[in-house]
């Protein structure tokens, strides 16, 4: 069993260069995800990843850097977003779905005016892992380092700015510099994650990990890592789940983590019962000056339900 299903993939130059790939865009998707479920900005996840494939086939179209051009692309739907999002009369939720859909609806449109390359994007919709080359593990690497480097030294204003960008603004965070950076971030991370799990199933990726850590931690600086290491995780231990089963690797990856997703909120749900019918008096003192619903302060003094 452990000769067939662990070690037999392992002889494979291309699945090795999947695994490093999915277990680093896990790693990638947990920790951008961590902002976007506490800016409860889940739809933007779902919704930039749909306009990114129209950038990605108008970088085909003109024969441009297909990272470039994408990226660029949703940086700049991003940028749209907030600033269609910020005007009088239109919420955040009716920005994110025009300016995405629009931009999914000009890369169809191309698609269907030229049949002879629509194979060449199906990788973007439903991920192609085991056509990673060395190019794209850099892109990637490349991408997670930024991220990372971005997260560990602007940890503070990320904070800051995610809770209430309004007080950060006063407290002298420079919140336009912050909201641009994590845009561009935002983006990078979907261009580099498509040619794993695809336009279909990204959303997933970014959500699911942070969603099961904030079950089981209410501190942000866990919370953070937890959903890395979920992430990481679940792109690792899927790659060997989809070879096992021969399905898609993108829909093991997310078959996996909504799996432990269930885990978590079960688990959640039986220790939140036993905490209530536990006598207050037997509660221990960890849980005495919380009551079901309350709020969490994480080491920096910053609360999130």
């Amino acid at each position: 069993m452990i000769d067939r299903y662990i070690l037999e993939p392992l002889d494979y130059e291309f699945f090795q260069r999947a695994l490093i790939a999915a277990t680093l865009i896990g790693a990638l998707c947990g920790m951008m995800g961590t902002h976007i479920v506490l800016r409860k900005m889940s739809y933007i996840g779902h919704g930039l990843s749909h306009s990114v494939f129209g950038g990605a086939v108008v970088s085909y179209v003109m024969n441009l850097n297909f990272y470039a051009g994408a990226g660029i692309w949703g940086f700049l739907s991003a940028l749209l977003i907030n600033a269609t999002a910020r005007r009088r009369g239109v919420g955040a939720d009716a920005a994110i779905g025009i300016v995405t859909t629009a931009s999914f609806a000009v890369g169809v449109a191309i698609i269907s005016r030229g049949s002879s390359f629509t194979q060449n994007f199906e990788a973007a919709l439903f991920g192609n892992i085991l056509g990673v080359d060395e190019r794209d593990l850099q892109v990637i690497a490349g991408v997670l380092l930024v991220v990372a480097l971005g997260v560990f030294f602007g940890y503070k204003q990320l904070l800051f700015t995610t809770f209430d960008s309004d007080l950060a603004r006063i407290y002298g965070v420079k919140t336009g510099w912050v909201e641009t950076g994590f845009a561009l971030a935002l983006a990078a991370t979907i261009v580099a994650s498509l040619n794993v799990v695809g336009v279909t199933l990204l959303a997933a990726a970014i959500v699911i990990p942070p969603s099961t850590a904030r079950l089981l931690t209410r501190s942000f600086g866990p919370l953070l890592i937890l959903s890395t290491v979920l992430g990481a995780l679940y792109g690792f231990a899927g790659m060997f789940l989809s070879y096992a089963t021969d399905i898609s690797s993108g829909a093991s990856i997310v078959l996996l983590a909504t799996g432990g997703f269930a885990l978590a909120f079960g688990g959640s749900s039986v220790h939140r019962a036993f905490l209530a019918r536990t006598p207050a008096g037997a509660v221990a003192p960890s849980h005495r000056h919380a009551k079901s619903g309350s709020l969490m302060a994480d080491a920096d003094g910053q609360h999130f339900d």
